[in-house]
C-alpha cells in the first residue's frame, strides 16, 4: 500500500493542535489522519489532491458551518450526526483559526466530559500566559 501523502502546512498545524488536547492520539485508516480520544475519532484530516480535507463533529455549530461555501455534510451517514466536512484545493486559503475552534468543539463532543473540561481549562490557562 502506498504511503499517505503528507498534509499541507495548514493541515499539519491543525493536526498538532488536535494532538495537543488531553489523551489525543493519531491513527491512519483509509489514508487519512484520524485524531482520536480514548479510541473515538474527533477529527479527520487528509491531503486531497494537494489540498486539505477536514471533518469534525459539530453539535453546536453544524448549521452555521454548513452555510460556508467550502463545507458539506460528512459522507457515510456521519452528516446526520452533525459531522461537517471542509475541503480546500491546493493553494486555497484555509481558515486555520476557525478549524481549530471546530476541533475543540468536536473534542468536547467526543471526549468524556471530565476529560474535555480538563483539556479546555488547561488550554485557556496556557492562552492567558
Amino acid at each position: 500500500m502506498p504511503a499517505n501523502p503528507p498534509l499541507t502546512a495548514e493541515g499539519d498545524a491543525l493536526r498538532r493542535h488536535a494532538l495537543g488536547l488531553p489523551e489525543a492520539h493519531e491513527d491512519n485508516p483509509w489514508g487519512h489522519a484520524a485524531i482520536k480520544v480514548r479510541g473515538k475519532v474527533f477529527v479527520f484530516l487528509a491531503n486531497q489532491d494537494g489540498g486539505l480535507s477536514f471533518s469534525a463533529k459539530l453539535p453546536e455549530s453544524a448549521g452555521p458551518a454548513l452555510l460556508l461555501p467550502f463545507t458539506s455534510p460528512t459522507g457515510y451517514g456521519l452528516g446526520k450526526s452533525n459531522w461537517v466536512s471542509a475541503r480546500f484545493a491546493a493553494g486555497e486559503r484555509v481558515p486555520v483559526d476557525l478549524l481549530q475552534e471546530w476541533i475543540e468543539e468536536s473534542y468536547r463532543a467526543i471526549a468524556p466530559k471530565k476529560l474535555a473540561k480538563q483539556g479546555l481549562d488547561s488550554r485557556a490557562r496556557a492562552e492567558r500566559r
